[in-house]
């Protein structure tokens, strides 16, 4: 069982940055099967980033340029570096890993950013 702890949100303006992390409780052997997704109020929960199976990073559309995947593995712990904020940002984040199938979820941590 693997718990997962986010933190860093908060509120922002538009523009700004944060930075997520995401600690986990064990040690991530599978580590390309990290990533973050987000929920916006009345939305699906969304793909933001994670590994591709070449090790590089893959980020949606709506993030590309302006956030930043990262990870430390002697930490156990994954980065979401967010720069030039929109308030389409806006949005609960998890951190989830998701070794051979099976789903461990963050409890999310909320981002708001304001116009």
């Amino acid at each position: 069982q693997v718990q997962l702890q986010e933190s860093g949100g908060g509120l922002v303006q538009a523009g700004g940055s944060l930075r997520l992390s995401c600690a986990a409780s064990a040690t991530i052997f599978r580590r390309l099967d990290w990533g973050w997704y987000r929920q916006a109020p009345g939305k699906q929960r969304d793909l933001v980033a994670t590994f591709g199976s070449d090790g590089n990073p893959i980020y949606s559309e709506a993030v590309k340029g302006r956030f930043a995947i990262s990870r430390d593995n002697n930490k156990n712990t994954l980065y979401l570096q967010m720069n030039s904020l929109k308030p389409e940002d806006t949005a609960v984040y998890y951190c989830n890993y998701r070794p051979f199938g099976v789903q461990y979820w963050g409890k999310g941590i909320l981002v708001t950013v304001s116009a």
